[in-house]
């Protein structure tokens, strides 16, 4: 009688769990669908320690005029240009001080991209000795490599660069084949190639603003274009002689000049950017007087010169990242 009652109880069982599971049919569980939010891949303290780590390495290198060890560390253009400096060096004994990299950071542009290659893009401070800013492009090839130091430009006295997003919110990185602008950032590089090697009568000349080193350029080619001529029917001229003589002496002080530019941009104001009232205002969105509310309470650095107000704007920023609450997820 027991196992009887035990084998019905069973089918009881199992025919609640078949009339449950058909009951069920069609209202199925759903996963729930979120927003996410693409975050950056990196942190302000992981970029801080990858950069410190690689330029601390690289000085090493250029005091022990070591070229093994830069493949750690280095790869893309500034592997090849690095290495010929540090080929340079172990000849003359010297290196060139433009290859000093500042390791103080001025802004951070981090990808909010997946995938790889992924790029950082650090803009440092002013060298010790007023040298201008550096823009430091650090790239990772694959998860499982580290990130090397891909290419440094100095950037132009005067540049303004573009607002960027702060480093714990990220920055969507663009590609050398973006649209919607003026011409894709590939097109741009090579049009202004083509400027440099020709001039006002490079068809993209007017497509971009005079600059000191184009000018200088210019002048430069325009000196050895007199010199080949001067040389078109095989005459022997020697530096003492006074068409050479001058066009020669002109091409040493256009030389000079331009080494000196290219090694002497200074950023106005020490680096800094200084915004007025108006400008902050704008940017925080905000009234003129709130901003003097912010002032009254010391909310904001600030610089009161003569009645004018200026806002650093290196201050800004950190105030802002400061103060930023990630979103809840």
């Amino acid at each position: 009688m027991k196992k009887r009652f035990n084998v019905i109880a069973a089918a009881v069982l199992a025919l609640g769990m078949v009339v449950g599971m058909c009951g069920c049919e069609g209202q199925l569980p759903q996963p729930k669908t979120t927003q996410r939010q693409d975050a950056p891949n990196l942190t302000a303290k992981q970029e801080k320690t990858i950069r410190t780590n690689i330029l601390k390495t690289l000085d090493q290198c250029n005091n022990d005029r070591n070229i093994d060890a830069l493949g750690s560390i280095l790869e893309g253009p500034e592997l090849e240009i690095r290495t010929s400096e540090l080929h340079v060096a172990q000849v003359t004994g010297n290196l060139d001080r433009k290859t000093t990299i500042p390791t103080d950071l001025a802004q951070a542009v981090i990808s909010t991209d997946s995938g790889w290659p992924r790029s950082v893009f650090s803009i440092t401070s002013t060298t010790d000795d007023q040298q201008s800013k550096r823009l430091l492009v650090f790239r990772q090839d694959s998860a499982r490599q580290n990130y090397k130091l891909w290419g440094v430009a100095r950037l132009f006295s005067g540049v303004k660069m573009p607002s960027f997003e702060i480093s714990k919110t990220g920055s969507e990185q663009g590609t050398e084949k973006d649209t919607g602008l003026v011409m894709t950032p590939k097109d741009a590089v090579a049009a202004y190639a083509d400027v440099l090697q020709n001039g006002a009568s490079s068809q993209y000349a007017q497509k971009f603003a005079d600059d000191d080193l184009r000018t200088k350029l210019a002048d430069l080619t325009e000196q050895v274009q007199k010199a080949m001529e001067l040389n078109e029917n095989n005459n022997v001229f020697t530096l003492e002689d006074e068409p050479l003589a001058t066009v020669v002496q002109n091409m040493r002080k256009g030389s000079k000049w331009l080494s000196a530019f290219l090694e002497n941009y200074r950023p106005p104001l020490d680096g800094e950017r200084y915004l007025t009232d108006r400008e902050v205002a704008e940017l925080l969105r905000v009234s003129r007087r709130t901003l003097q509310e912010y002032r009254n309470n010391r909310v904001l650095p600030f610089i009161l010169l003569g009645g004018k107000v200026l806002y650093p704007e290196s201050g800004l920023r950190e105030l802002l990242e400061a103060n930023y609450r990630k979103p809840i997820e």
